[in-house]
C-alpha cells in the first residue's frame, strides 16, 4: 500500500476501524446476554414481614427446593456433606453468616435438619429468606 504522494513510500498507519467495529458488536452481544446468564434455584418461598438483605456484601445462601435438593449458592450438595462443605468455605472467612432459603412445601423437619448442619459448621448467624406479604405470590 502506498500513500498518495509521489515518493512511493509505504503507509505505516494501522487501520483500527474494523477492530473497533468488531469490539462494539462483541460489547453489545455481551450486554444483551449477561442478564440472561444469572440463574438460580427456583423455590416457592414463604411470606413474612421483614427488611431486605444488605446488597453491599457477598452472602452465602443455602437453598432447599421442593424436591428436597440442597444447594450452596448454585452448587448442589448432599445433606451428609453440607457441614463439611460449609466448614471448608468458612475456613478463610471472618464473616460466618448464612441465609437459608427453603421452599414453602418442604417439611419443617427437613428445614431443621439443614439448619442443624449449618449451625454445626460453625456459622455465627443464620438468617431466613422469605417473600414479603404484598409480593403477589400465593398466600399461605
Amino acid at each position: 500500500m502506498t500513500s498518495g504522494d509521489q515518493n512511493n513510500q509505504f503507509m505505516s498507519d494501522i487501520n483500527v476501524t474494523p477492530f473497533v467495529d468488531v469490539m462494539l458488536v462483541l460489547l453489545i452481544i455481551f450486554m444483551v446476554t449477561a442478564p440472561m446468564m444469572t440463574a438460580g434455584v427456583n423455590v416457592s418461598l414463604p411470606e413474612a414481614e421483614a427488611t431486605s438483605l444488605p446488597a453491599d456484601q457477598e452472602i452465602l445462601v443455602v437453598t432447599i427446593n421442593n424436591k428436597k435438593d440442597i444447594f450452596v449458592n448454585d452448587f448442589k450438595v448432599e445433606l451428609k456433606y453440607l457441614r463439611e462443605k460449609l466448614t471448608l468455605i468458612f475456613k478463610g472467612r471472618d464473616n460466618r453468616e448464612v441465609y437459608l432459603k427453603a421452599d414453602k412445601d418442604i417439611s419443617y423437619g427437613m428445614v431443621v435438619r439443614v439448619m442443624a448442619e449449618i449451625k454445626g459448621a460453625g456459622v455465627d448467624r443464620l438468617g431466613m429468606i422469605t417473600v414479603p406479604f404484598n409480593s403477589g405470590q400465593d398466600k399461605i
